[in-house]
């Protein structure tokens, strides 16, 4: 046929060239136009041989149609990563308004997201907010760098480019959220905190923003807490048979300290949610103090910090233990006096949950010493441990079995009784539905540590971390990488992921 084959993934295309063919028309007949010149606009498609499509875009456009032949898979690609988002935004982009007077048009009925008196400021960001919460991002990234402004979503734990804008909507964007989040759009100096409440689909949103100046202009960080998320009970945790009899033991005891520790974003505060929902009843008083509160519990006092009003954690934490609490939930311990006060709740009969940035299960109790805690304070109070990490899960519209090469990273990782062995593993080929990353989802891989009298013994002797870890492994603990190793072996997850989030441990 004579006729060029484009990779679409691999090209970068303007907003000007996506804009000049309706996207109705652009899913209708999985086309996608990726470059203008003049009169001619060059139309990638899965079928060159469409004469219908062919004849209504040049009839849309008025531009001549030159076809070229493209896969699609890669047509997908492209529609999720810049049509993935309303006509509207596209509309928006093309002809922006930077008048000042525009931005204070409040709109934050999100279940009307596209209504036609909405300037094109209000519809692009309400586009790619609406876009981000469809797609469960965690976290939407708006980066102004010397070519354009990078929009990334951070979805299943990492960063998704998902498109790029000019650069002179830069400022016009960030002044609607920054209103929008009650911040000052006149200070682009120095870094400041907001926060969004908005109904989108019937649910509840909050958005927290935070902007940081950078060489090319303000950076956004929009982090996405959905109100109305579903709670999950301690079974829908990941954790093994074994480990979820381990940790519903913990949350029976009438009192002491249990920890869940991790880094950010590792689903510290989801698995403290579960529990709290399995401890919650009539006959208890639950307390939490949390920055900020993530999910809203019915006949739960919740507490968030506010150090405007002057509460932190640990001015929170002393009036808390005024109200008669059964059950004390702190959301993180930051500082020596939060850590002495939760210690000393949970040594008079309180049972207190909280967590801590360890690396691992007994690494939180030599933290805790660090932190200015008595040491044997510490071997009292905590009576358990819970160190995890989220490992994306295997897509399942696209997993298949594979065979590992000799000598590849996945033999070496799991051991010397693999290196020969034939053995299958699950991963993802990649699809439209993972957005071709061959995952979906996430679950956690975990280890949990019973303090008992050996753990204590080694506290009062000032033991290091690994010390304790050590001998808990010996017991029997089943660490973060042997968990997510019998996960990767089931198919749940693969073994790169592990390798990912244990390779430090």
């Amino acid at each position: 046929m004579k006729l060029p084959h484009v990779q679409l993934s691999k090209l970068d295309i303007s907003w000007e060239v996506i804009g000049s063919v309706p996207e109705e028309l652009i899913h209708r007949h999985k086309v996608f136009p990726y470059k203008k010149e003049g009169k001619n606009i060059f139309l990638a498609m899965v079928d060159p041989l469409d004469f219908i499509a062919l004849d209504e875009i040049t009839l849309a456009t008025g531009l001549q149609v030159i076809p070229a032949l493209t896969t699609e898979a890669e047509l997908n690609t492209v529609i999720n990563r810049y049509l993935g988002f309303s006509q509207e935004l596209v509309a928006a982009i093309n002809q922006f308004e930077t008048e000042e007077n525009l931005l204070y048009k409040f709109t934050f009925d999100f279940d009307r997201l596209h209504h036609e008196n909405d300037t094109p400021i209000i519809q692009a960001v309400n586009g790619i907010i609406e876009q981000a919460v469809v797609r469960g991002a965690s976290d939407i990234h708006i980066e102004p760098h010397e070519e354009g402004i990078k929009v990334r979503f951070r979805i299943d734990g990492l960063l998704q480019e998902i498109f790029t804008l000019p650069c002179k909507v830069h400022s016009p964007l960030a002044s609607r959220l920054k209103l929008m989040a009650k911040m000052d759009i006149a200070e682009r100096r120095k870094p400041q905190d907001g926060r969004i409440q908005i109904k989108i689909g019937g649910r509840k949103v909050d958005l927290r923003v935070s902007s940081l100046p950078t060489i090319f202009g303000e950076k956004l960080v929009i982090r996405i807490l959905d109100q109305e998320q579903k709670l999950r009970q301690i079974s829908q945790l990941g954790f093994s048979e074994k480990q979820l009899k381990i940790f519903s033991k913990l949350l029976s005891f009438p009192y002491g300290m249990i920890l869940v520790t991790g880094p950010t974003g590792s689903g510290k505060t989801t698995t403290l949610y579960a529990a709290l929902n399995e401890l919650h009843t009539v006959e208890k008083n639950i307390i939490t103090i949390e920055d900020p509160v993530e999910y809203v519990f019915d006949q739960i006092n919740q507490v968030q910090v506010n150090p405007k009003a002057g509460v932190d954690f640990a001015k929170g934490l002393r009036s808390i233990l005024r109200q008669d609490p059964d059950i004390i939930m702190v959301g993180e311990i930051r500082d020596r006096e939060t850590a002495q006060i939760a210690v000393r709740a949970a040594t008079t009969g309180h049972l207190v949950l909280s967590t801590l940035h360890t690396n691992n299960a007994a690494g939180a109790l030599t933290r805790l010493v660090d932190m200015g805690v008595e040491s044997f304070l510490v071997a009292s109070s905590v009576v358990g441990i819970v160190a995890q990490r989220l490992v994306r899960k295997v897509c399942p519209h696209c997993r298949e079995e594979y065979e590992p090469d000799k000598n590849s990273p996945e033999r070496l990782f799991l051991g010397p009784e693999y290196y020969r062995l034939p053995f299958t593993l699950i991963r993802g080929a990649g699809c439209v539905n993972c957005n071709f990353t061959g995952y979906k989802g996430r679950t956690a891989i975990q280890e949990v540590l019973i303090v008992e009298s050996e753990e204590r013994d080694f506290l009062l002797e000032k033991a290091d971390a690994e010390t304790i870890q050590e001998a808990a492994v010996k017991k029997g603990m089943i660490t973060m990488r042997a968990d997510g190793l019998e996960k990767a072996l089931k198919g749940i997850t693969t073994v790169q992921e592990v390798m990912r989030v244990t390779i430090n441990l």
